[in-house]
């Protein structure tokens, strides 16, 4: 997973990332709370844009990703990190955000390979990287080569960890690479 950031400190990037893959391991060990409040069915559901101006030869079929939960509203949600611990503190300085967006974009990020390996099923060898963008609107970016067709999708979450909660994907076919380095890459 990339952190697209405004800071260009390797050290902090790391930080953050030790923290988040901490937290989802103990989640992982632990159990997730049950007591998450079932989503609101009137909500409206995901919505789904393309982008027809360049023609494609592959279009991502957001049908077969839908995970059909109804979308949850943020506002009441009952997150898996109080709004004032230190993950949640940490987060809002390091991302220049509020609590209330760090809270969301910290639970959001730990549940987003839910949506990624559904869009990379389709996808498969037209993938080239993702990442998630920070701030206050949390989105994941899937860059492919450019025979896909551009488009965006407000996935919802469907695993109860983030249940309910609108990750929106975009689909940049500009054959875009990470800045990440593998395990054992050396940097130039």
């Amino acid at each position: 997973m990339m952190i697209n950031n405004k800071k260009d400190n390797p050290m902090a990037t790391r930080l953050i990332t030790m923290m988040v893959m901490a937290t989802a391991s103990i989640w992982t060990l632990t159990g997730c709370d049950d007591s998450v409040k079932t989503p609101d069915p009137a909500a409206e559901t995901a919505a789904t844009t393309s982008d027809s101006s360049t023609p494609a030869a592959d279009q991502i079929d957001w049908s077969l990703v839908d995970s059909g939960t109804k979308p949850a509203d943020p506002t009441n949600y009952k997150y898996p990190f109080a709004i004032d611990s230190q993950n949640v503190r940490d987060y809002a300085e390091y991302f220049d955000v509020d609590l209330a967006t760090a809270q969301h974009n910290l639970t959001i990020s730990m549940a987003s390979n839910e949506a990624l390996s559904k869009a990379l099923d389709q996808l498969s060898e037209t993938y080239v990287s993702h990442e998630l963008t920070d701030g206050n609107e949390m989105t994941l970016v899937i860059h492919t080569t450019p025979d896909v067709a551009a488009s965006t999708y407000d996935y919802v979450l469907s695993d109860d960890f983030a249940k309910g909660l609108v990750l929106p994907i975009e689909i940049k076919p500009d054959g875009k690479k990470g800045d990440a380095k593998a395990h054992g890459e050396i940097a130039e």
